[in-house]
């Protein structure tokens, strides 16, 4: 979708009437999203060129199709008219393609972890005027409990989060130093794509990764298929509980933005519990940096995203140093020691316990 500009060197208000007209409508986003989980674009490549066809295909009722390739044909996702053969997916379309390496389609696909969750911006008014979280209003149970309980979008979630999976876990293990380190406890790693990364790079390396059921079984079946399970083990649990001791290298990989500062304050110090003497606590987070264009973008959208599913917020590098001393932490270490430049707005910040007596017992804070 094309946004028609003046000649001058400032838009005109008809411009810019234009452009928050694009910027404000709901339509246009909930068309692509539709067109991407009935995968339109993978089924005219298969043929189905005309919205008779297409309906077929998708089981969709053929008159209200043909008003949703309307509006794909205006905003230029789709080219033709899709009554004589000629409807066909625009370059811009293409990327809505099953099998296109963005994997924009899965992205949003409606029937998938993150489309579904985005359903709850309807509540955004909501999460403004409260801080909280709308996606349980949406769906009745918080996010994290929702993948948990429904294995499909668990899945859904899990392959849109290893898009890039060199990059999004072979770099940062590669910008971390393992050297003298025997155990690592991964808190909330998920599947255990990173810990698993961490076992291959470093042979000598055990590990043990806390998460709630659903992720927790997916963690048991990588470690197995990756020949991994003599040296990882994983215990279903919550971060907010006490956490198995024993490690000197505590992990948090992309955990701390899914939560407010009071919850990130509660897992930081469960982890400062759960330290070995002399270890580190390392945090893997996406960064909030100062910046303007696409990168800023992706970081607001993000930061909101965060808001409406789960409460939390993506933090500036500051904060979550602030955080950390809160919770009996210091700052020894940021960017990881290695080479390896980190991929996306990765950051990496490397803890210590603070000289003190660190905090006390009563401060913690029980989550349910």
């Amino acid at each position: 979708m094309s946004t028609t500009l003046s000649t001058d060197q400032d838009p005109t208000d008809q411009d810019l009437d234009i452009l928050l007209k694009q910027l404000g409508n709901l339509v246009t986003p909930m068309a692509v999203r539709v067109a991407a989980t009935l995968r339109l674009v993978d089924h005219l490549r298969d043929g189905a060129t005309t919205v008779g066809e297409l309906a077929a295909r998708t089981g969709t009722h053929a008159p209200t199709l043909a008003r949703l390739v309307r509006h794909l044909v205006v905003t230029g996702v789709l080219a033709g008219d899709g009554e004589d053969g000629t409807l066909r997916p625009t370059r811009l379309g293409l990327l809505l393609a099953d099998d296109h390496p963005a994997q924009q389609r899965a992205w949003l696909d409606l029937r998938g972890a993150i489309a579904r969750a985005d359903l709850a911006f309807a509540g955004l008014l909501d999460a403004i005027r409260t801080g909280r979280p709308a996606y349980q209003d949406r769906f009745g149970r918080p996010f994290w409990e929702d993948l948990s309980a429904e294995p499909e979008l668990a899945d859904s979630f899990d392959a849109l989060m290893s898009c890039d999976e060199d990059l999004a876990y072979e770099a940062p293990v590669a910008a971390l130093d393992w050297t003298g380190t025997r155990h690592v406890l991964d808190v909330g790693g998920g599947d255990g794509a990173l810990l698993a990364a961490a076992a291959r790079t470093a042979p000598k390396l055990r590990g043990t990764l806390v998460e709630l059921p659903g992720p927790a079984a997916r963690a048991r079946r990588r470690f197995a298929g990756a020949g991994l399970d003599d040296r990882l083990a994983v215990v279903d649990g919550s971060f907010f509980d006490p956490l198995p001791g024993g490690a000197d290298t505590v992990l948090l990989s992309f955990v701390l933005l899914n939560w407010s500062d009071e919850d990130v304050l509660a897992v930081l110090r469960r982890c400062v519990e759960a330290l070995e003497p002399g270890g580190r606590v390392v945090v893997l987070d996406r960064a909030d940096r100062a910046g303007d264009g696409s990168d800023r973008f992706f970081s607001t959208l993000l930061d909101l995203r965060m808001l409406v599913f789960m409460g939390g917020r993506v933090r500036t590098r500051d904060e979550v140093v602030r955080l950390a001393a809160d919770a009996g932490l210091a700052l020894t270490a940021e960017g990881g020691s290695g080479s390896s430049t980190l991929p996306f707005d990765f950051s990496i910040l490397e803890f210590v316990r603070a000289p003190g007596p660190g905090p006390s017992a009563k401060e913690e804070h029980h989550h349910a």
